[in-house]
């Protein structure tokens, strides 16, 4: 199969130059995590901005500044198999396809790979062997901010909530946390007092530092204010090709996995089946 059966021809994208605030916006009306960066007079990819180039880079403005440049591409008649192997190696997500001129065309990802493709094959694969294990998790009452660090800690792009009993009852996404979060500036002073050296009787001068920093700021709710509830789950038996239907289904791109005694036991991303395609 091609990529090019595969892709999403409209693409949503920015345009250098710009904002920060343009491509927060533009991420949230159109609940895009990663946006392609095309040059504006000729639309084509210069590079990639995503929700976690605007978290780690609170402080910068300009797209150009926050973008990466070192873009993993596809093209459009490449196969759909390199391109899940490319997705692999470098640790991504979504891959912007792009003509012989440099254009941006399109744009493939793990969920397109799993839900046009995967979802095809009959793989009896059990999904524990491509699952996660090491799955950050935090009490449903605590505050976003609390979460929001718990998550960064896993370099992962969610977290799973959890009751009084320990039992899974939301899942919370960086995409819920940038929606209950602002940017905001502080400043901060820093004096210093130097006097003249050898003159008891002299003055002190004092030097006045100020410093202005930007930061996430959270509201005030708790992770169950937002999370999702009512989570799909999967059992750690269940077959690959079934795992790949009900994310095809339900339109999701990582799900939960329960053991067979009912505990929870890991967390599988469209990003690990994927590796059933390359197998």
């Amino acid at each position: 199969m091609l990529v090019k059966r595969v892709m999403s021809k409209k693409v949503v994208s920015v345009s250098v130059p710009g904002s920060r605030e343009k491509v927060l916006d533009l991420m949230r009306k159109e609940n895009k995590a990663v946006l392609p960066v095309v040059k504006e007079d000729d639309n084509k990819l210069v590079g990639v901005v995503t929700r976690s180039d605007l978290i780690n880079n609170p402080d910068e403005e300009q797209i150009a500044m926050l973008m990466s440049r070192n873009l993993i591409t596809a093209s459009p008649d490449e196969d759909v198999t390199d391109v899940a192997k490319r997705m692999i190696e470098n640790d991504v997500r979504r891959v912007p396809v792009v003509n012989e001129d440099g254009e941006l065309v399109g744009i493939i990802t793990s969920f397109d790979l799993v839900s046009q493709a995967l979802t095809k094959l009959e793989i009896e694969d059990a999904v524990e062997n491509y699952m996660i294990t090491t799955v950050p998790t935090t009490w449903e009452k605590t505050p976003l901010n609390v979460a929001f660090e718990s998550m960064k800690q896993f370099g992962l792009k969610s977290i799973l909530a959890l009751n009084d009993d320990a039992q899974l009852t939301g899942i919370l996404t960086e995409t819920d946390f940038i929606a209950e979060s602002e940017i905001i500036s502080e400043r901060s002073e820093h004096s210093s007092t130097v006097g003249t050296e050898g003159d008891k009787w002299s003055w002190d001068s004092t030097s006045v530092l100020y410093i202005e920093k930007n930061h996430l700021k959270f509201t005030d709710k708790v992770v169950s204010d937002v999370a999702v509830g009512n989570v799909e789950v999967a059992n750690s038996k269940t077959k690959v090709s079934d795992c790949a239907k009900k994310m095809k289904t339900l339109h999701i791109e990582q799900i939960p996995v329960i053991g067979v005694e009912g505990d929870l036991v890991g967390l599988v991303r469209a990003s690990d089946l994927i590796k059933a395609l390359v197998e």
